[in-house]
């Protein structure tokens, strides 16, 4: 015997059920260089925070330890080194922060539209009640940014935006530059403590010696806690890629309805076709194809 909630979804992949009638019609779509924001509250603080850390990490790798070492050569190669990577980071972010995740249109599941499928008898289209629209297949809705985003993996507070098709390769690239940085910065405290109980604490940092051991083990703290966080993410999100199953559908253990491809071609869509230096760069757009119509279709 089915539960309440499986007899309400196969309700709902009726043709008769879409109701077309009860959606008004959808909203002028806006220019095409228009940015991506989710006026989101908590989202917002979690990205301001996610930049003032990074900014803490880079005061200190260059006030605190570069700047006051012995080594001229140390100092620039660590110096160009974490703030390429940081740099980075914080581009990833905006990035992954201000590009459509893959939103689905809102509110067309119009009459119109449905008629411009062409359906053929039998052949049934999902319909989201919250936002009105005609979902693809492996599409979600998300409470946070009020729309169905496809191949939605998650909504991060830290990017303030849903991960899914069109910018999950900004979200990789974030936490991947952010563990990079952390394990960095992490380094660097060990030499620097192991230099300053060599030589005397007050010719190691220009600041006094209570000052500079609070500000290194805060970083110490920032990069470890940091570090852990964004390599687990790292790891479970290529993982998802090379799997070609999001994080939801893997929470809701939904059935496999689409054609299997190889790790190296999950990989590819994501980042892009063919492999090269772009893939590491947030400012290389990759092409993921555009859209089918047929994707609507069940």
């Amino acid at each position: 015997m089915k539960s309440p909630g499986q007899r309400s979804r196969d309700i709902e992949r009726q043709a008769g059920y879409l109701r077309p009638e009860h959606c008004s019609p959808p909203p002028l779509r806006s220019r095409s260089n228009a940015m991506w924001f989710i006026r989101d509250g908590c989202g917002m603080v979690c990205g301001i925070i996610t930049w003032m850390l990074v900014f803490y990490a880079e005061f200190v790798v260059v006030f605190v330890m570069l700047l006051p070492a012995k080594s001229v050569l140390y100092s620039l190669f660590n110096g160009a080194l974490f703030n390429t990577l940081a740099f980075l980071a914080l581009a990833s972010h905006a990035r992954a922060m201000c590009t459509d995740p893959g939103a689905v249109p809102k509110g067309n599941a119009t009459k119109e539209f449905i008629e411009s499928l062409q359906l053929k008898p039998g052949q049934v289209v999902y319909k989201c009640p919250k936002c009105c629209s005609i979902k693809p297949d492996r599409a979600h809705h998300c409470s946070v940014c009020k729309r169905c985003i496809k191949k939605m993996d998650h909504h991060c507070p830290w990017v303030n935006n849903c991960v899914g098709e069109s910018n999950q390769k900004y979200f990789v690239l974030f936490t991947m530059y952010i563990a990079l940085i952390s394990l960095h910065s992490l380094v660097m405290v060990a030499f620097h403590f192991i230099f300053c109980f060599e030589e005397d604490w007050t010719k190691c940092s220009s600041f006094s010696p209570p000052a500079t051991v609070i500000l290194l083990i805060l970083l110490c703290f920032e990069g470890l806690l940091f570090l852990i966080f964004t390599s687990v993410m790292f790891g479970t999100q290529v993982h998802s890629i090379c799997t070609d199953e999001t994080g939801i559908e893997q929470l809701k253990k939904e059935e496999r309805k689409w054609a299997k491809k190889t790790k190296w071609m999950n990989l590819k869509v994501v980042f892009g076709h063919p492999f090269s230096i772009a893939w590491l760069s947030p400012f290389a757009t990759p092409d993921h194809g555009k859209s089918d119509p047929s994707q609507y279709i069940v």
